[in-house]
């Protein structure tokens, strides 16, 4: 149940994507040619006043076909001759569907929350050493953590485990004023719970009350969590810190939900877990898909605003059809390294 789920989530994914180019498009006064659910050979079409609205057979993905998106047209509702402002929206549409996709899920996910757990810390353990005039105090909340936004709860560990040398430069909020609490060190101490020793900061971090407005801040925040976790790690994969096998593909995101799913106790918290991850992914598209790669997105925004800024310098029009080249060139490579990694998700499933 949780494959055909995970499948279903990542074709949502896709096709949400390209529906916000469709209607980007649609807005803009571009001609599309073609809207489609899934790939491959067609199961239902259906013609509409100008689109061909059709349903597909592999059930991943979709596109949204325009008038000369990938070559030169004389159709005056073209994509290409759409003014250079519609044309960025129309690129950039498909990215924020996903990303508004991903606060909808959090959102969703959390209307039924009662309370939050936050950055915030309540109280101490007894005879924590961070506890003092010149360190920590009740009722400090976590502001950043080496220059780091602390949006939630979950970041003071995140951002705390990623500093090996674990000396940190806080900013903690006290009394409505911001206080730094540069160059200090801070490790885990034994504490005795239950008879068995832990290793703890000696923290306990507060809660506030899930209203409306506690549960829409909170789904923001995940939103931009998520896109920054993004962004983490690819500068851990710049710097080597994770390396190309830790990346996947279609075939390991599938198996990955699947597993997510398979791993929680109840059918109920396993669709939960489902959604989540689905909402970061669906973030993680969002961001990725603007990276100024050609075939992506992004990369085809900032060719735009490169050939607008060579035209204003040269005044000539430059032939869409270089562009084009580039963006085949960039297609190729990335279809080439996506079969990579599913062929290494391939052999680790049925490794």
């Amino acid at each position: 149940m949780y494959i055909l789920l995970a499948i279903l989530v990542f074709s949502v994914l896709i096709v949400v994507h390209e529906f916000g180019h469709f209607v980007a498009a649609k807005a803009c006064g571009v001609q599309v040619n073609e809207f489609s659910v899934f790939m491959g050979p067609k199961l239902l079409q259906k013609q509409g006043k100008e689109t061909t609205y059709t349903l597909r057979l592999i059930p991943i993905g979709g596109f949204c076909a325009m008038e000369g998106e990938d070559e030169e047209s004389e159709n005056p509702r073209a994509f290409t001759s759409a003014k250079p402002w519609k044309r960025v929206i129309i690129l950039v549409a498909g990215s924020l569907m996903n990303f508004l996709l991903g606060l909808l899920v959090v959102f969703g996910i959390y209307a039924s929350a009662q309370a939050f757990a936050v950055p915030v810390i309540n109280d101490f353990f007894e005879g924590c050493p961070y506890e003092a005039e010149d360190a920590f105090q009740a009722g400090d909340r976590i502001y950043s953590i080496d220059g780091k936004r602390i949006y939630l709860y979950s970041d003071v560990d995140l951002f705390l485990s990623r500093n090996s040398e674990q000396v940190y430069d806080f900013v903690v909020i006290r009394d409505g004023q911001m206080v730094r609490l540069d160059d200090f060190s801070r490790t885990r101490v034994a504490y005795e719970i239950d008879g068995t020793t832990e290793y703890k900061y000696g923290f306990y971090f507060g809660y506030e009350e899930a209203t409306l407005g506690a549960k829409l801040k909170n789904a923001w925040y995940h939103g931009i969590d998520f896109a920054r976790m993004v962004w983490i790690s690819l500068g851990d994969l710049v710097r080597g810190a994770v390396s190309v096998n830790d990346m996947s593909g279609p075939v390991g995101i599938v198996s990955v939900i699947s597993e997510t799913g398979e791993a929680a106790e109840t059918t109920a918290a396993g669709i939960e877990n489902v959604l989540y991850l689905g909402a970061f992914i669906a973030v993680n598209l969002a961001v990725m898909n603007m990276l100024p790669i050609p075939a992506l997105d992004g990369g085809r925004v900032f060719f735009l605003l490169i050939t607008c800024l060579i035209q204003a310098v040269t005044k000539k029009k430059i032939n869409p059809k270089y562009e084009g080249y580039i963006h085949a060139a960039g297609m190729i490579l990335l279809l080439a390294f996506m079969a990579f990694i599913t062929f290494k998700d391939v052999v680790k499933l049925i490794g």
